[in-house]
Parts: C-alpha cells; sequence; structure tokens
C-alpha cells in the first residue's frame, strides 16, 4: 500500500514543558479511514494538527506522500496543505456567509488573493462547489446563510468544503462532539461514504468507542502523548481500551463511551 502520512520519531514539547507527543512512529496508507481515541489531553489533537502544521513538532520529521511537510516552506508548503482537508468541531464557517461560498473558500489555495477576496471564482469552482454540496445531501442549502442551518448540516458544508478543495486527505478533529446522536450517524455516514467513494485517507479524533469501531478500518489509541495500540478494528478488544482510557476495572465503558 502507498503510505500517505509518516510519523518519524515525531515528539512535541509545549512552552510550558507539557509533552504532548513523545517519539511518535506511524504511517497512515492511502484510502484508510483511521479513528483516534483517548483521554481528553492525551494528545489527540496534537497528533492531527501536526499533520498539516496547526501544531509545530518539536523533534522528527513528518511526511506526506514522499514529501517532509516539516521542512517545507513558502509555497511548497502551501501546495502541501492544499492537499489536506480540515474539519473541526466548531464547523469554523463563516457564519454570515452563505453555504455556497463557504464551499468555495476550499479553493483559494488554487488562485490569487485579489481573485478570492473579490469573489471571482470561475465556473468550474461553482460546479466543483455545488457537485460536493451534492455529495453530501445539502445542495438545497447552497444559498443559505451559513448561521440558519442546524449544526450537522454546518458540519456537512465543512466536509463538502474539503471535497471542493480536492483534498486527497481529510483530518476531523472531534467532528461530531457538538452534535446529537442521530446527527453524529449522518455526520460520520457522509464522511465514511466520501472516503469509500473517492478515496480519500481520513484521519479522525473521536471519543466514542462504540463509534471508533463503527466506522474505523484502523483504530490508533493515545495515552500522555504515546501510541499505546495501532490495529485493526478486530484487534481492539474490550481489554485495549481499559490500557487506552486507563481503566482499572469493568463497568467503567460508559465513561470512556461519554468522553
Amino acid at each position: 500500500m502507498e503510505k500517505v502520512i509518516e510519523f518519524k520519531n515525531v515528539s512535541k514539547t509545549y512552552p510550558n514543558g507539557t509533552q504532548g507527543l513523545k517519539h511518535v512512529n506511524l504511517s497512515i496508507d492511502k484510502g484508510e479511514f483511521v479513528v483516534i481515541v483517548g483521554l481528553s489531553g492525551a494528545g489527540k489533537s496534537t497528533l492531527l494538527r501536526s499533520i498539516n502544521r496547526l501544531n509545530e513538532i518539536t523533534e522528527g520529521e513528518i511526511v506526506i506522500k514522499g514529501n517532509s511537510i516539516t521542512r517545507a516552506k513558502g509555497k511548497r508548503l502551501l501546495r502541501m496543505r492544499r492537499d489536506i482537508g480540515m474539519i473541526f468541531q466548531n464547523f469554523n464557517l463563516v457564519k454570515r456567509s452563505s453555504v455556497l461560498k463557504n464551499v468555495l473558500s476550499g479553493r483559494v489555495g488554487y488562485h490569487s488573493t485579489l481573485r478570492t477576496i473579490l469573489g471571482l471564482w470561475p465556473k468550474q469552482d461553482v460546479t466543483l462547489a455545488l457537485s460536493a454540496l451534492d455529495r453530501v445531501n445539502i445542495k438545497e442549502k447552497a444559498y443559505s446563510r451559513a448561521d440558519e442551518l442546524s449544526g450537522g448540516q454546518q458540519q456537512r458544508v465543512s466536509i463538502a468544503r474539503a471535497l471542493a478543495q480536492e483534498a486527497t486527505i481529510i483530518l476531523a478533529d472531534e467532528p461530531v462532539a457538538s452534535l446529537d446522536p442521530v446527527t453524529t450517524v449522518q455526520v460520520l455516514d457522509d464522511l465514511k461514504r466520501v472516503n469509500l467513494e473517492l478515496g480519500i485517507t481520513t484521519v479522525v479524533n473521536l471519543h466514542s468507542v462504540d463509534l471508533a469501531k463503527k466506522y474505523a478500518t484502523r483504530i490508533i489509541g493515545i495515552r500522555a502523548g504515546e501510541v499505546v495500540f495501532d490495529g485493526s478494528v478486530d484487534e481492539a478488544v474490550d481489554e485495549t481500551f481499559d490500557q487506552i482510557y486507563q481503566r482499572s476495572g469493568k463497568g467503567q465503558g460508559a465513561e470512556a463511551n461519554s468522553r
């Protein structure tokens, strides 16, 4: 399989001395749907956000499709980031703009600053954005303001933005943490469908063990900045999650599932 993301002895130490990541070594192949699980503060977001350098690492190297994003600068870094879509817990939309304009913001990396400021989007970009909205079943909302949408619909707009970006990697940092159970399933179904139909490598942070088991092809467990489990869903037995979540006894599964 083609390696798309590689962590090579990656560590992250914050200014206050806290170690967010400790000597992480792992690789993620093209087309995988990887779910990262662990307690709050375990290092899940640090790991995910270091892939596109929203977090800068302090040691080691991260390689994207054979090229070091750690060493990339200027236009080279922008081109590499253009290939990585990011979905946030809080949606990260311009609430007063239309849904379509929010999706078109995924095309910013392909055009000059002046063109994007003036909103002079080529016709093919608009077609691409509408197609992305159609793929997540929200095309009819294209001309609505983003703040008129429900939380689940707003998160679908975020997915469409990553599709319009033509990203080959999607990172999702707790994308369903603020959604109700029904909407959670709808959003994760969309992400999974995009992963399967388009072959987009997808890395998602989740708190829920049950959701991780349902959607992942592979689960990575993080505890105190270290990878303590990396394997298939079938390999992730109850004892595995006891280790990841530092559970000392049975009957605490609900705690992990609610985090």
